[in-house]
Parts: structure tokens; sequence; C-alpha cells
């Protein structure tokens, strides 16, 4: 991945010069605090209509803007893979393991942070892949729900995200409870059942299901 803005990242082994177009919803946290501790949920996996530089990703940013730690579904093998990795730099890291993932799946997923080490898994089916990211202090700010496409374009219909949690340090709940931002108005979504709730200094977002429908009329 590298930067393509300031709060807009893609993938560096990205071979096309076309510039990927962007559907996401992103939460932004306020300042304050150490930022997202940790981020889960499950993917309901697409169709793949044909091979193509197809990224639909959860992932987390930080507040320097300097990469994101993401789950990838990558289709450009005309099958899906996933894999969960820190793009592309500040600090340089090796991307963790992966698996290929077939439509009607679904692929949990799940960041944690352990102090300056962000832990990743994704299950898929009872198979379980691991990675560990050593990002120093970076603060979390901004968790994504993102498609990126280059060179195709979304015809693989709507992208379906449940059982939703993510935890911040902070004791405010509006980042949770209020629509996230949807960047350009680009994407028709829906979501459900949304909670928030605080602990000691821990708030804690619950959203029930996230669906990135099509792109906005």
């Amino acid at each position: 991945m590298r930067l393509l803005a300031p709060l807009l990242l893609f993938l560096a082994h990205l071979t096309s010069v076309q510039a990927a177009t962007w559907y996401f919803l992103r939460w932004n946290l306020p300042s304050g605090g150490n930022g997202y501790t940790s981020f889960s949920g499950s993917m309901r996996i697409p169709r793949i209509p044909k091979a193509g530089t197809y990224y639909l990703w959860p992932g987390l940013q930080p507040a320097d803007n300097t990469g994101v730690l993401q789950a990838v579904l990558d289709g450009r093998k005309g099958t899906w893979w996933i894999g969960c990795g820190w793009c592309c730099q500040n600090p340089s890291l090796p991307w963790g393991g992966g698996f290929n993932t077939y439509q009607g799946e679904t692929v949990q997923f799940e960041f944690t942070r352990n102090g300056n080490v962000w832990n990743s898994k994704l299950v898929r089916n009872g198979q379980t892949t691991t990675g560990s990211f050593n990002l120093g202090n970076k603060r979390m700010n901004q968790a994504l729900l993102a498609i990126e496409l280059t060179g195709v374009p979304w015809d693989f219909g709507a992208l379906q995200f449940d059982n939703l949690v993510i935890k911040a340090d902070t004791t405010q709940t509006g980042w949770c409870t209020n629509a996230p931002e949807n960047y350009n108005g680009a994407t028709a979504y829906s979501r459900n059942n949304v909670r928030a709730s605080v602990s000691g200094n821990t708030a804690t977002c619950n959203i029930g299901q996230v669906v990135l429908q099509a792109p906005a009329k």
C-alpha cells in the first residue's frame, strides 16, 4: 500500500497505473486516549465475476496516516484469497498468512492491540491464520470497511459484515452511535443493531450488521 491521499491508502503490489475507485465507511475516533484497541467481526464472501483488481477489506488506520492494518479479500486470480497485513510503510513489515475462500462462506477477522504489537486472526471453517505486527506507538483512530477497485466495476453484489465489535480507549460513544463517514457519499449502505457501552476507560461499539449494498445513485 502507498499513501494515496491524507486518509486513503492502496496496495503497493498494484501493477496498474490506473487510480483506484473507492467506496468506504469510516468510524473516526475523537482525539484523546490511545485510540482503538480491537476490531473484530465477520465478512460474508460475495461472488467473484472474474479475475480483477478487487480489494475488499476491514481495517484500522492510524492518526499519522502512514499505513493501514487490514484483512484484504483479493480477487486478482479469479478466486478469492484473504490475508492480513500492515501496508506498507513506516514500518515496512511482511504480510501474515492467508487462505482461499469462496462465495457464501463467512470469514471471521480480529485485530487486537497488545502494547506496541497488533495481533491479527482470520478463521474460515475451522481454518485459522494469524499475524503479528509491531507498529510502535501508532494511535489507531480510524476503523474502515472498504471496497477498492482498479479497472473493474462493483459487479460482485453486496458486501456484508456481521457482529462487528470495536473497542477504544475512550469514554465517548458518539463515534459509534452516529452514522459513519461515507466517503464522497459514494456507497449505498445499511447498518442495524448499533449499541455502545462504556466500562472504565473503554468504550465498546457493537454493530449487528453493515451491508455495503451498491454504488450510490
